[in-house]
């Protein structure tokens, strides 16, 4: 059976969330083989036959197991589900539930945030990520902690409008306490119809108090890129996503402003919360005229390089990239190419360090998809971002009190760095 499958490098994932979309970061065609399942739905409980069970190593990973010991070491599971269907209290159980939790508990075993079960509905979702229309309340957050928090809200959304702000955690919806509920459950609590109010209450860093918010959700319609020209004849362009039509918006821009004849660029990343990987390389080459763009490491210690591709409009004009802590995933793949080559300067905080890769393999009869990761990515000089960020070149905050005065000393900043950048450029 051919297996559809999208590959995550944020996967923070980066979901893009309250959308209604999963689009959690770095992602990609993929095509994969997923073998039979391992215990498959049984009517009753009864074991699977050994000759259908799959080689798996044994525990120290020294051997692979016999299918005499594979169907030993699933006697405790079928006792437990024969258990389940004679003894407990509340009878008929739910066959289905019974399944996808014990496929979600063999996942969480891993220890890994980032390796996960989707239901249907959850997998519909993530399947909508780029295609830029949503009904929710626009933000990209990570449901992988205690708490689902916000990365960062998407620029125009009602998340934005209401004052929602990267770091912010979800402890309440509606005053129902978020506290043990799955991430993945207080998203579905958070979406909804355009037009209806959800009430969230979160925690934000440095405040003492609960906050509440009232945010009416939208139609959300994503804008991939923003541009236009600043004073002195710098053009300015912004990356909200790395979607599906975002490499060709991007190129469109870059040709309006490229012919107004710029003397630097500002190109801001900020609350970019990722996507596609093909979108990162071809974002990517429009700065770097040739060479690495990243490249993808797996367990086994082979890799896969991904390298510029030619004919970018922008790989000489002095540029400065605008990060921040919602920078993410193909984002940082876009930023920490761009600060290796020592193409341009990084302006801005340490982004949010998301550098691993996920595949997102459906499951058979429609139950929903695996999220596997398979791998690391690394920066052109094989630096590894996950759990680290990028760090700008120089750095500069922007409060609360900048926010509230409309002020933007990041901005500010990378105008002043681009203007030393084009003087060394015609000295």
């Amino acid at each position: 059976m051919n297996k559809f499958v999208k590959y995550t490098l944020f996967s923070v994932v980066m979901i893009v969330l309250l959308l209604g979309s999963f689009s959690g970061g770095f992602v990609t065609g993929h095509l994969s083989a997923l073998g039979g399942g391992l215990f498959g739905m049984p009517g009753a409980a009864a074991a699977p036959q050994a000759t259908n069970m799959p080689s798996v190593s044994t525990p120290d990973g020294s051997s692979q197991a016999t299918p005499e010991e594979l169907e030993s070491l699933f006697v405790p599971f079928w006792e437990t589900w024969e258990l389940i269907h004679t003894q407990y209290v509340d009878q008929p159980v739910d066959d289905v539930a019974l399944m996808r939790g014990a496929i979600r508990g063999m996942l969480q075993s891993l220890g890994d945030e980032h390796t996960s079960f989707m239901d249907p509905d959850q997998y519909t979702q993530a399947n909508m990520a780029m295609s830029g229309e949503y009904d929710g309340i626009g933000a990209w957050v990570d449901p992988s902690g205690d708490y689902l928090t916000i990365i960062s809200p998407m620029p125009g959304s009602p998340a934005e409008a209401a004052g929602l702000q990267p770091g912010d955690r979800i402890m309440k919806i509606d005053g129902d306490d978020m506290t043990g509920i799955p991430g993945d459950l207080v998203i579905r609590r958070v979406l909804g119809p355009a037009g209806t109010v959800v009430r969230l209450t979160v925690a934000r860093e440095n405040e003492p108090e609960l906050l509440e918010f009232e945010v009416t959700r939208a139609r959300i319609v994503v804008a991939s890129v923003e541009s236009r020209m600043l004073e002195n004849d710098i053009a300015y362009i912004k990356l909200n996503t790395f979607g599906d039509k975002s490499a060709d918006e991007l190129r469109d821009a870059l040709r309006e402003m490229m012919d107004q004849n710029p003397r630097g660029l500002v190109f801001d990343l900020r609350n970019n919360g990722g996507g596609y990987l093909q979108t990162a390389v071809q974002v990517a080459s429009q700065f770097i005229g040739d060479g690495v763009v990243l490249i993808e490491r797996y367990g086994d210690g082979s890799q896969d390089v991904y390298e510029a591709q030619r004919g970018g409009l922008a790989t000489d004009i002095p540029l400065v990239v605008l990060v921040n802590e919602g920078t993410a995933s193909a984002s940082e793949i876009v930023a920490g190419a761009i600060q290796d080559y020592e193409r341009g300067k990084l302006v801005g905080t340490i982004t949010f360090g998301k550098g691993s890769v996920q595949i997102w393999s459906p499951l058979s009869d429609n139950q929903g998809a695996v999220r596997v990761t398979i791998a690391k990515w690394l920066t052109p000089d094989e630096r590894a971002i996950h759990g680290e960020g990028l760090t700008p070149d120089i750095l500069v905050e922007l409060t609360q009190e900048d926010v509230a005065a409309e002020r933007d000393p990041q901005l500010e900043k990378a105008l002043e760095v681009l203007e030393a950048l084009i003087s060394g450029a015609t000295e």
